[in-house]
């Protein structure tokens, strides 16, 4: 499902501005407010998150991508019926796909995806779960990775930003896009080396008691 013409544009070394919102909901599952254009903090420095309040102009925020791409492409994991695709580059490590189905995706392991760990099906349904996108499978030949879920953006506890539905976005400074436009997380603490996109960085310390 599309966007719904919802889109949203990171400003350079400022918030993400997003028109046409889709629903904005927080990890308490309120939802909140939005406007024709909204601004969301990703500076993660805001008094008055998950809004902008200018802060990111105050503490000199970068909006620019600093990782080498060194991470970026996908690792994949042939199994007998299923293929399991893996970008590392884009991982929120949210770790909803170890703890939701370990007997294939295995936390401190080498491989950590066992492609026969599981049913198809019920892989299927663990690989759609994830927020940022990384995760997608192949089952003769063909890749899938838009799952059809309504436009959201949703506010993770003392996470990023859980983009789905096909939201357009637009980063003019890194000219990133998304792998998968069904679902993708961007940055809300500012540490991301991999700009616009989470890469874990709120692992460090990142604090939002209100969302």
């Amino acid at each position: 499902m599309m966007g719904n013409g919802s889109k949203i544009k990171a400003a350079p070394n400022g918030p993400y501005l997003v028109e046409n919102a889709p629903r904005l909901e927080n990890s308490k599952g309120e939802t909140l407010e939005s406007k024709e254009v909204t601004a969301l903090c990703r500076c993660g420095r805001s008094e008055n998150k998950p809004y902008c309040d200018g802060a990111h102009a105050k503490v000199g925020f970068s909006g620019a991508r600093e990782s080498d791409g060194s991470k970026d492409g996908q690792a994949s994991y042939e199994g007998r019926a299923i293929t399991i695709h893996d970008d590392r580059a884009i991982c929120a490590h949210a770790a909803i796909c170890t703890e939701g189905l370990a007997s294939v995706f295995k936390y401190g392991e080498e491989p950590w995806i066992d492609p026969d760990g599981a049913e198809g099906e019920v892989i299927k349904k663990q690989v759609a779960a994830c927020p940022s996108g990384a995760l997608s499978y192949s089952v003769e030949g063909v890749e899938h990775h838009d799952f059809g879920a309504d436009p959201v953006i949703y506010i993770s506890k003392n996470g990023p930003y859980a983009v789905r539905g096909g939201v357009e976005l637009d980063d003019p400074v890194t000219g990133q896009k998304p792998q998968n436009p069904g679902q993708y997380t961007l940055c809300r603490c500012g540490g991301s080396k991999n700009k616009p996109f989470c890469d874990g960085a709120h692992w460090q310390g990142f604090v939002d008691d209100n969302n």
